[in-house]
């Protein structure tokens, strides 16, 4: 019988320093509050089924980082900038055959030990494979189109290392919705952005090529809290 060198299993398996604490832990991943991250299974330790099976126990969305999940905050108002917005690509995607529009469930494979649940994400046809996708495990697909919405519990620094995830992993195009600030910062690489103010329209650019979005009818349809009004 073959013998197994379980401290080579470790290091393979965790590949985070055995001294590392909860600080350690929340500065790795872009100093994001402690309650986000899980500690079962233990930090570096988790899999894509654990993504999945934490969904579909919990109804939790889970990311996973370097063998660590992380949960992804969501709020309602953040789900209705998110839904908005994926209606129109949804629409201007069917009207041109450009691809195909995920949600915010729609957990992605980016990059080796890395899943990522964008809010929104758009992949072109040319990146879907030849055979036909199952439904599990979770696909090793990248977007052309990824789009976050800012939360609470985001920080500056999580965010900039997503970004430098997204782009490392062939995406094209990231857009960052602040519902804070009523913009979008539109990114075409980590260093290349441009920032679009709620007078402004978002460009669809070579990944949707024609498409628009007015900031202001997005955000004065996600304030909407009434139907038309009605004669009493």
């Amino acid at each position: 019988m073959a013998t197994v060198d379980l401290h080579q299993t470790v290091h393979l398996q965790a590949q985070l320093p055995t001294n590392w604490t909860i600080a350690d832990l929340q500065a790795h991943l872009g100093d994001i509050p402690a309650e986000r991250i899980r500690l079962f299974p233990p930090p570096g330790y988790a899999t894509e089924a654990d993504v999945l099976e934490i969904e579909d126990r919990e109804d939790r969305l889970c990311e996973l980082e370097d063998g660590i999940l992380v949960e992804k905050p969501m709020g309602w108002y953040e789900s209705i900038l998110a839904i908005l917005v994926a209606r129109k690509i949804r629409n201007y995607s069917d009207d041109h055959d450009l691809g195909q529009v995920l949600g915010a469930d729609g957990s992605l494979k980016i990059l080796p030990r890395m899943v990522k649940i964008p809010d929104v994400s758009f992949v072109g046809w040319a990146r879907f494979p030849k055979e036909r996708l199952v439904r599990r495990p979770i696909p090793e697909l990248i977007p052309d189109l990824v789009v976050e919405v800012l939360s609470d519990t985001n920080t500056k620094k999580e965010m900039a290392m997503k970004l430098d995830r997204y782009f490392k992993a062939g995406v094209k195009l990231v857009w960052y919705i602040d519902p804070e600030s009523r913009s979008v910062t539109s990114f075409a690489s980590p260093s290349e952005s441009v920032h679009v103010a709620l007078d402004g329209e978002l460009d669809g650019g070579e990944v949707l090529p024609g498409f628009s979005l007015s900031l202001a009818w997005l955000f004065e349809r996600a304030d909407r809290q009434s139907g038309p009004a009605t004669d009493a």
